[in-house]
């Protein structure tokens, strides 16, 4: 990929389609199990409740599922996995990996670590997981100091 070809900055990678699927499914399952609740005259409102608050947990566990993404600027590369989020500096990156059968990128550091960007996975969207790979690759390439092929 050319320097013309690469995307300006600042750009962010997400699973859109896993993302789409788990928020849709997460609200259905939420409005379902709520509206359930909320119909059967037998419960007593704490259960009603209890209901309502495991129907939350649930949406709150596929919320936090949907939120990987990586996001390229100017000065580096911010990885939002599940729980962390992690900035690196582009000379920190010296290889972007997506193999065949990985469930998402791997990132090669300058510090001998290996850090997986989940943003970009290629579950239900492989060809648009391969061509962020490829530019998210390309930019590294660009703005780093490495420059060897990955």
């Amino acid at each position: 990929m050319s320097a013309a070809e690469l995307p300006a900055l600042p750009v962010t990678f997400r699973p859109t389609r896993t993302r789409v699927v788990l928020l849709s499914v997460g609200a259905v399952m939420f409005a379902v199990i709520t509206v359930i609740s909320l119909m059967l005259e037998s419960l007593t409102p704490g259960s009603k409740v209890s209901f309502i608050f495991t129907a939350l947990v649930f949406f709150g566990v596929l919320a936090l599922l949907s939120r990987p993404k990586v996001v390229a600027d100017e000065s580096g590369v911010t990885v939002v996995n599940l729980t962390s989020r992690r900035q690196l500096a582009w000379a920190q990156i010296l290889r972007v990996n997506l193999r065949p059968g990985d469930a998402w990128v791997f990132l090669d550091l300058s510090d001998g670590t290996s850090l997986p960007a989940l943003g970009i996975q290629p579950g239900i969207g492989k060809a648009q997981a391969i061509r962020d790979a490829r530019t998210l690759r390309a930019l590294a390439e660009s703005h780093g100091t490495h420059t060897e092929n990955a």
